[in-house]
């Protein structure tokens, strides 16, 4: 069986069962593991069979190496007996063996070895199944704690898919949340603004003018008021159905082709003059039923939000509207009552007068500035101008009373400081907290000596016929209605032909921000760009003249009183 030591003849299936049996004992001696056996000998055994199979002549060599760490190695080679050369290359298989290869290979097995190798092989296969069995427990047990794994693998990947989700569903609502404020501030401060611009004024045309300037294009593509009396029956005309309705229920409507669902409007069929855009029509509400604001859509519908805010806004317009109409009611009421006050100068052929009344622009024009003029039985002249302080009806109303007394003291006594003295304890026993200023001129026919009195009054002027201007700065008394005791003292001045005396009230050149001196050097400057001739022609003219540089059509927060006395 064996053609030399080491080499193996392969010509039957005995012939590679020697031959396995033989390469079984060397690889088991050399110590090689169970599982590195087993392969080994599985890849001898199914190279052997495939020689078998082939048929022809075939042989195994068995080479063993030692090598210097006391370890071995086992060479296999199966190749061609039978031709020279081989048609195919030689098979080799190697193993390293732990333990020096020692066994004998050269002695064919017998029978017994043939059938322990097999045992033994048998045995081999048992201790393998078994080592598999308890890889594969181990495995059954790693793919249980695997698949455990994984399920939590998926578990913890569905919970931050879920927080993802979450999160997302937070920042989307976060974001929303923040545009709806950002919307709800940006309506708010339009509301304030546009509030602010409405009732800042109280005529109703500068309210009317600002709704279109405020609303257009940005929130309404047109802009309508009616406005009506207190009765909704009033001819409408060519208004949309939906304005009537708001004039008739006191309700905001909404007309359009689909309902807008805002809040607290009513819906209503589109309009029949303006069928394809939205209308909102809202009641402006006062003290009453004022009329409606009619506003046509910027976009294709009304957004809600900003519904809310127009109805709001329309809300204060009513008020603004109505405040502004009561206003000019009372002012007008009060223009009335001061102008019936002023009474009409009288005509002199030694004195030339002209005066300007011109109320606050601010309140209700109600103020406490007068001038009079009258001829006494003497035929002298006296002139005056006072100012109460403050505004209202008390001011009006003591400023009459100050008029009247002046009459009837003048009776009594014919010196402007005993007028004054007698005004002073009227207005200190009879109207605590009000005072007043006046001052008083008196002119004796062909006397070009002036008498005069003051009681806290800004200073006269006087301008000579050569255009030079003084102020008559003498120390002027306390205010009338001071709790003081007080006897005023009389002043002269010389007044010769072509001279004017200029007496006025501080509204006329007191000035918050620069005083009062400021204007009396003003008005000073001013009397001394008239001509004589322009005061002697036409007084009314000049004193025209003199306010315009002074006033320059500006608001004015006191009353302004001018009295311009001139000798021809």
């Amino acid at each position: 069986m064996n053609a030399t030591p080491d080499t193996w003849t392969i010509a039957s299936a005995t012939h590679a069962a020697h031959a396995r049996t033989a390469v079984a004992r060397l690889t088991t001696a050399a110590g090689v593991p169970l599982i590195d056996r087993a392969r080994f000998l599985t890849a001898v055994a199914g190279k052997l069979r495939q020689c078998l199979e082939h048929g022809g002549g075939w042989e195994l060599l068995l080479r063993t190496h030692a090598g210097t760490d006391g370890r071995g190695r086992i060479d296999v080679i199966v190749r061609q007996a039978d031709r020279r050369p081989p048609d195919c290359s030689p098979w080799r298989l190697s193993i390293e063996c732990p333990d020096p290869v020692t066994t004998d290979t050269t002695t064919p097995a017998d029978a017994a070895e043939i059938a322990e190798a097999l045992l033994a092989a048998d045995e081999d296969t048992a201790e393998l199944l078994d080592r598999l069995d308890a890889q594969e427990q181990q495995v059954r047990s790693h793919r249980d704690e695997l698949h455990q794994t994984n399920q939590g693998v998926l578990a913890l990947h569905a919970e931050l898919d879920a927080a993802d989700r979450s999160q997302r569903d937070l920042l989307e609502a976060e974001q929303a949340a923040r545009a709806q404020a950002e919307n709800a501030r940006r309506l708010l401060t339009f509301l304030a603004d546009a509030s602010d611009a409405v009732t800042a004024s109280l005529h109703h045309e500068d309210i009317l003018r600002r709704l279109p300037e405020l609303l257009v294009p940005r929130y309404a593509r047109h802009v309508d008021v009616w406005l009506f009396d207190d009765d909704p029956t009033t001819p409408h005309g060519h208004r949309p159905a939906a304005a009537v309705v708001a004039a008739r229920t006191g309700r905001p409507q909404h007309a359009a082709a689909h309902p807008g669902g805002l809040p607290g409007v009513d819906d209503l069929p589109p309009s029949a003059l303006d069928r394809e855009h939205a209308l909102l029509c809202v009641p402006l509400l006062g003290h009453g039923l004022l009329g409606v604001l009619t506003l046509t859509a910027a976009g294709t519908r009304f957004d809600p939000d900003e519904a809310v805010m127009l109805v709001e806004l329309a809300r204060r317009t009513g008020i603004a509207l109505d405040n502004a109409r009561r206003y000019e009611q009372h002012r007008d009421t009060a223009e009335a009552l001061q102008r019936a006050q002023l009474t009409e100068l009288p005509t002199t052929p030694d004195v030339l007068l002209a005066a300007r009344y011109l109320p606050a622009t601010h309140g209700l024009n109600i103020g406490g500035d007068w001038y009079d003029a009258f001829v006494q039985p003497d035929g002298s002249l006296l002139a005056a101008v006072g100012d109460v302080t403050g505004h209202g009806l008390r001011a009006a109303v003591m400023m009459g009373q100050l008029r009247t007394a002046l009459r009837a003291y003048a009776i009594e006594s014919d010196t402007p400081a005993g007028i004054l003295t007698r005004l002073h304890r009227l207005v200190r026993d009879q109207h605590h907290e009000l005072y007043a200023t006046a001052i008083i001129a008196r002119f004796r026919p062909g006397d070009p000596t002036v008498l005069w009195a003051s009681a806290g009054h800004p200073p006269a002027l006087v301008r000579d016929p050569q255009g030079t201007v003084r102020i008559l700065d003498h120390k002027p008394g306390i205010m009338l209605g001071v709790p003081l005791p007080y006897e005023y003292q009389d002043h002269t001045v010389v007044l010769p032909p072509g001279s004017t005396l200029a007496l006025y009230t501080d509204g006329l050149v007191e000035r918050r921000a620069q005083g009062i001196d400021p204007g009396i050097q003003r008005l000073s400057q001013a009397l001394t760009g008239l001509s004589t001739a322009e005061l002697e022609n036409d007084l009314n003219a000049a004193a025209e003249s003199l306010l315009k540089p002074l006033l320059h059509e500006s608001e004015r927060d006191d009353d302004v009183c001018l009295l311009l006395c001139g000798r021809p």
